[in-house]
């Protein structure tokens, strides 16, 4: 029989919605041929449902679906946080593949699908925080990274797992600029991959993933900031070596490599011990930050001994 321990950052969903309304989402979803405990993607349109907004006890709350899918960073569109949603309509997600390569016993190019459809999909609902000091917590739909790794075999050579995003300048205007060096580059050091909240993801609120949050497959990380998580994943290698990241490339002396939220290591131009939650008005006060963005019990060993001041 195998037992599902709870976590501590694990929300109820019982307190996230009512149950009743609940259990009717999973009965419509199931109803539709696309439950999202076996589905293949793409998520059908009658799959989308939103997600009732409420406190779960824990001073947590859904953020608007509007909030999350309008204000977000993917530069590849637009360097303002509206951009990416206004100019990323003609950006084709599907079909799409996927380069695996490096110290992997099986690599390969594979169909997005196919990727997709051999796993099973979980519903997460994570916090999320940007390094500008705000955050925002969203119900997030994919794979656990892990296992889509272990389908890879990597070998005991990979210390690292790298990711690239798509390069296409002529759908990702900025790509023509000199504002990053493109492609998008980032990497996670494999005991962070192989952690069981690393996610990752096809979809939020019920539906796809808007082509301005990273559609068709991005990466989440919930005790990192926004920029590790990758969107518009087309590579993954097994690597020894700790891998090139697009931030601390461009500025390593404000991004590093681990990118771990943390109050006490603030950002050369401001704080990061508190944070606003996306959606609250300007004169609501601001929320103590969490270490590890409220992870700390589930993740804090795998940096025990590291200097956080150094090794941010």
């Amino acid at each position: 029989m195998l037992i599902r321990h709870a976590r501590p950052s694990d929300p109820r969903p019982s307190e996230l919605t009512s149950r009743a309304l609940y259990m009717d989402r999973r009965r419509f979803i199931a109803a539709s041929g696309a439950s999202l405990a076996a589905a293949a993607l793409p998520l059908p349109a009658s799959a989308a449902l939103d997600f009732e907004t409420t406190s779960h006890g824990r001073g947590l709350e859904v953020s608007d679906r509007e909030d999350a899918t309008r204000y977000n960073n993917f530069y590849e569109f637009a360097l303002d946080k509206d951009g990416p949603a206004e100019k990323s309509g003609d950006f084709k997600p599907l079909p799409w593949t996927v380069r695996v390569g490096g110290a992997c016993h099986k690599p390969g190019v594979h169909d997005y699908e196919d990727l997709i459809r051999t796993h099973r999909l979980e519903e997460r609902i994570y916090r999320f925080r940007c390094v500008e000091a705000w955050s925002m917590v969203v119900p997030w739909i994919g794979v656990p990274l892990a296992d889509m790794i272990a389908r890879f075999e990597p070998t005991g050579a990979a210390k690292y797992v790298a990711f690239r995003t798509l390069y296409d300048p002529e759908v990702m205007p900025m790509q023509r600029s000199g504002v990053l060096d493109w492609p998008y580059r980032e990497g996670l050091r494999m005991d962070e991959a192989l952690h069981p909240l690393t996610l990752m993801v096809v979809g939020m609120y019920g539906e796809e993933l808007p082509n301005q949050n990273g559609a068709p497959l991005r990466l989440i990380v919930p005790w990192k900031y926004g920029f590790k998580s990758i969107k518009s994943i087309v590579s993954i290698d097994f690597v020894e070596d700790m891998p090139q990241t697009t931030w601390s490339m461009s500025n390593p002396r404000e991004y590093g490599f681990y990118a771990n939220v943390d109050p006490e290591v603030d950002h050369p131009r401001w704080s990061q011990a508190r944070e606003r939650r996306l959606g609250d008005g300007l004169f609501t006060a601001k929320r103590d930050t969490l270490y590890l963005n409220g992870y700390a019990d589930e993740v804090a060993h795998l940096y025990a001994g590291m200097d956080r001041m150094k090794l941010f």
